[in-house]
C-alpha cells in the first residue's frame, strides 16, 4: 500500500504554506520518523516526517510550490511492501553506476602531490591526452594541458567581451519572497496604513543594572544555570509599566477597545528566515531566571525553525533590541493588533550633566511607537518615563514602587 505524505493541518489563522526545502530525492530510502520535507507558514516551518520506512516513490509539488491544509505532495512505498523486483532493478541500477565509474576513473596511481592537483583543478588522469613514452601522466603534462586550457578560456573570453559587456544577467539574481517574508511585508504596511503611529523617546541611565549583573553574575549562574542578562530586566520594567498604563496593553477591535488582564509579551527574534516575535506568556508570574530561561529557549528555537504555532499566538505587547545589532536610535514599527512596542538600543558611554558636573555615563536611547488612536501622548510619555525609573533604580522592581 503506498502512503500519501500530505500538508499538515494549518491553523485557522495560516490558509496556506510553501514547499522550503526537500531533504529527500526521488526513488531515496528513508527511515522511519526522518524529516522528509520542511513547509513554511507565515509564522513557522513545520518538518514533515515519514510515518514508515521505505522508499520517496514520487514528489508531486516542487520547492517554492504554494501547498494547502491536507494536501497531497508526495508518495512513500514502504519497505515492507518493495518486492523483489526492485530489488533486482535497484542491485542493476547499482551495477551499472559501478561499471560506469570505473570507466570514468582512471586506474593508474599516481603520487599524492599529482592527485592534489588534479583535485584542485577538478581533472580526471584520463583528460590528460598527451602523456610520456611510458603513458603515465606527469607533472610537465598536467602543467601543459592547463596552460593551453587557459589560453583556450582567455581566448573564448576575448571574443565574447562585447557581448558580456552588455550582458547584465549576472548583475543581480530574483529570487521570490517566501512566506514569511511575504506576511512580514503585509504587515508592516498594514501598521503603517491602517494606524495612526507616533513614537515618542528618553535615555535610560544603564549603570545601575551594569554593576547589578556584574556582582551577581557568578552567583546568578550558579543558583540557575542561565546567564543574567539585560531583558529580563526590560520585560519585567514593561510589566510593571503596563499595570500603570493599561491602555497600552489595550487593542482596537472595530470600534471596541480590548482591554488585556494579562501580560503576554512578544520578543522579536531575528532568524535568517526574517523576523519572527515569539510570546513570552504571563510575564506578570515569572521570576528573572524564568524570563531568561524562556528567552533562551524561544531564541533557540527560532535560530533553528523549531517554532510552534503556539509559541507565536498572542502577545499584547512587543520589545524589539536594536541595539544588539549596534542600533543607537531608531522608530520600531507597530505589531498589529498590538497598540505598542518599545524599542531597545545599543548601551554607549555619553557625557552626562549630573549634580553640576559632567560625568561619563553608560546611556541608551528607548522608543515607543504607540497608536495614537488609542492612546494620547500623556499616557505613552508616561509610560517611557515608568521604564526609565525602573531600569534606573531596579530596586523598584523588588519593591513595586
Amino acid at each position: 500500500m503506498i502512503i500519501e505524505i500530505l500538508v499538515p493541518d494549518l491553523p485557522e489563522s495560516v490558509s496556506s504554506a510553501t514547499i522550503a526545502k526537500w531533504h529527500k530525492k526521488t526513488n531515496e530510502t528513508i527511515n522511519r520518523d526522518e524529516v522528509i520535507v520542511d513547509i513554511e507558514t507565515d509564522k513557522v516551518v513545520l518538518e514533515v516526517a515519514a510515518p514508515e520506512s521505505g522508499v520517496l516513490e514520487s514528489i508531486l509539488k516542487k520547492e517554492g510550490s504554494v501547498v494547502f491544509s491536507k494536501q497531497l505532495i508526495a508518495k512513500l512505498k514502504p519497505v515492507n511492501i518493495i518486492n523483489e523486483t526492485d530489488i533486482n532493478q535497484a542491485e542493476e541500477i547499482s551495477d551499472i553506476f559501478q561499471k560506469k565509474t570505473l570507466i570514468e576513473n582512471d586506474t593508474e596511481v599516481l603520487n599524492p602531490s599529482l592527485r592534489r592537483l588534479l583535485s584542485k583543478h577538478n581533472l580526471k588522469p584520463n583528460v590528460i591526452e598527451d602523456k610520456d613514452i611510458t603513458g603515465k601522466t606527469t607533472r610537465k603534462k598536467i602543467d601543459s594541458y592547463l596552460l593551453d586550457s587557459n589560453k583556450l578560456h582567455s581566448d573564448k573570453n576575448s571574443k565574447n567581451k562585447q557581448d558580456s559587456d552588455f550582458n547584465m544577467d549576472n548583475r543581480y539574481r530574483r529570487v521570490p519572497m517566501t512566506q514569511l517574508r511575504k506576511t512580514i511585508a503585509n504587515r508592516l504596511l498594514e501598521a503603517k496604513n491602517n494606524t495612526a503611529m507616533l513614537t515618542t523617546f528618553n535615555e535610560v541611565n544603564m549603570k545601575c543594572i551594569i554593576n547589578l549583573r556584574k556582582m551577581y553574575k557568578e552567583k546568578f549562574i550558579e543558583s540557575h544555570g542561565v546567564h543574567l542578562g539585560f531583558m529580563s530586566f526590560y520585560v519585567k520594567s514593561v510589566v510593571e509599566a503596563l499595570k500603570c498604563y493599561p491602555e497600552i496593553n489595550a487593542s482596537i477591535n472595530g470600534e471596541d477597545i480590548i482591554y488585556h488582564n494579562y501580560f503576554d509579551v512578544s520578543i522579536a527574534v531575528s532568524t535568517s528566515r526574517g523576523l519572527v516575535t515569539p510570546v513570552l506568556k504571563d510575564c506578570d508570574m515569572l521570576s528573572f531566571s524564568d524570563i531568561e530561561k524562556k528567552i533562551k529557549k524561544l531564541a533557540s528555537k527560532a535560530s533553528d525553525a523549531k517554532l510552534k504555532i503556539e509559541d507565536l499566538v498572542g502577545g499584547n505587547f512587543t520589545i524589539t533590541n536594536g541595539g544588539v545589532f549596534g542600533s543607537l536610535m531608531s522608530t520600531p514599527i507597530i505589531n498589529p493588533p498590538q497598540s505598542a512596542i518599545l524599542g531597545i538600543h545599543k548601551i554607549q558611554d555619553r557625557p552626562m550633566a549630573v549634580d553640576g558636573k559632567v560625568e561619563v555615563l553608560p546611556m541608551m536611547y528607548v522608543a515607543l511607537s504607540y497608536d495614537h488612536r488609542l492612546i494620547d501622548g500623556r499616557e505613552s510619555v508616561g509610560f517611557l518615563l515608568k521604564i526609565k525609573e525602573l531600569l534606573e533604580e531596579p530596586v523598584r522592581l523588588l519593591l513595586n514602587i
